[in-house]
């Protein structure tokens, strides 16, 4: 029973904020004694901590409690084709040092050794060592397949499908170690912190070097049977009516295909940034090429709405994040493909949202393991 009213009490100062005893109590219904003993524990273990005295009102002033947010730490990390993110935040949610660098790695080990001296760099520098993260979040393209310890189709990160890169990373960054797909990362993140903080089903589709797309169902991460739920890249996607060779949706609409298709409009353009900076500038050839990729996530749009009927679409990556240039074309696209026409809007997080998902993730698990621990 001590231990239940423990964490009925920290879960009340975790959920709405600092507080003194008596609104604990009035919020808990536990008694004021109760709320006095398991505060008394908390603060012993180091998972509270007082924050100030009441100021206001009458009588005596009371103490006021918040959660410790350097009862731990949690470990975010990105790995992309082009950049590596790495983060290190507190229970709190602040994040206390970050990294972000170039991805030179052409091997899945350079790729582990990378990111380990990135993660133990990070940790250093917010004056911590790797032993006090109490989890570590990794997102990755690609599907992890958690019972074969590999990660399937991840094209884009040379060796990375091969066998022993999650153990490799185990066994660098040490235990609690969770590898998550990044396209549902950077979904936890906007449902978290982004665009999506109200939606209850949603997608949030990533457009960049790769296409992924994380799914929310009532308000959780929904992967499907072996975890490729939002593998869209696979999706069949004819470039005309004309043509009989079925290619991917990745082929089409990734960065790559975005340049391609500029070049064979007479364009000079060495990315797909530069197509979009083009097209903002008012190029009536890079204005076409991205009229042309929005109709093509219009398809993407239009398909995912029939089979998960989402209130809000999020885009995010490099690509997907103009919506500024996409929106208007795209939508117009969708009338004709759909009557089933959600609500498409641009990701509030940017490059950031795989890391701000990772920490989510990170948190909620460290929060519930440093409790367990510790009492």
């Amino acid at each position: 029973m001590r231990v239940l009213n423990q964490r009925a009490v920290l879960d009340r100062l975790r959920r709405l904020g600092a507080a003194t005893r008596p609104q604990v109590a009035k919020d808990t219904g536990l008694s004021k004694p109760t709320v006095g003993q398991a505060l008394a524990d908390l603060e012993r273990h180091g998972l509270v901590r007082p924050t100030g005295r009441t100021t206001t009102g009458p009588g005596r002033s009371a103490v006021v409690y918040e959660p410790n947010p350097a009862a731990g730490y949690v470990l975010g990390v990105d790995i992309g084709r082009e950049r590596i993110r790495v983060a290190v935040a507190d229970l709190g949610g602040a994040v206390v040092a970050r990294v972000d660098e170039r991805n030179r790695c052409r091997s899945a080990a350079s790729l582990v050794r990378t990111v380990t001296d990135l993660a133990t760099r990070t940790v250093a520098d917010a004056g911590l060592a790797l032993t006090d993260v109490v989890v570590k979040v990794i997102g990755s393209p690609g599907v992890i397949d958690q019972r074969s310890r590999v990660v399937r189709h991840a094209p884009n990160l040379p060796g990375w499908e091969s066998a022993g890169v999650l153990d490799g990373l185990e066994s660098s960054l040490g235990p609690v170690l969770v590898v998550e797909n990044d396209a549902n990362l950077a979904a936890l993140g906007e449902h978290v912190y982004g665009a999506a903080q109200r939606a209850r089903v949603f997608v949030c589709a990533t457009v960049g070097t790769g296409v992924g797309m994380g799914i929310v169902v009532d308000g959780k991460l929904f992967r499907g049977a072996h975890g490729a739920a939002g593998e869209v890249a696979f999706l069949p996607f004819d470039k005309s009516t004309s043509d009989v060779h079925r290619g991917r949706f990745e082929e089409v609409a990734a960065a790559e295909s975005v340049v391609a298709l500029a070049r064979e409009c007479g364009l000079t353009a060495r990315s797909a940034r530069d197509v979009f900076r083009l097209a903002r500038s008012g190029d009536a050839s890079a204005v076409e090429v991205v009229r042309v990729e929005a109709e093509r996530l219009a398809f993407l749009v239009a398909s995912v709405a029939a089979v998960i009927d989402p209130e809000l679409v999020v885009l995010g990556g490099g690509i997907g994040s103009n919506v500024d240039l996409l929106l208007d074309p795209l939508e117009r696209a969708l009338r004709t493909m759909t009557p089933l026409a959600p609500r498409v809007v641009a990701g509030a997080l940017g490059d950031g949202a795989v890391l701000s998902g990772a920490v989510a993730m990170g948190l909620e698990a460290a929060r519930e393991l440093v409790f367990e621990v510790t009492l």
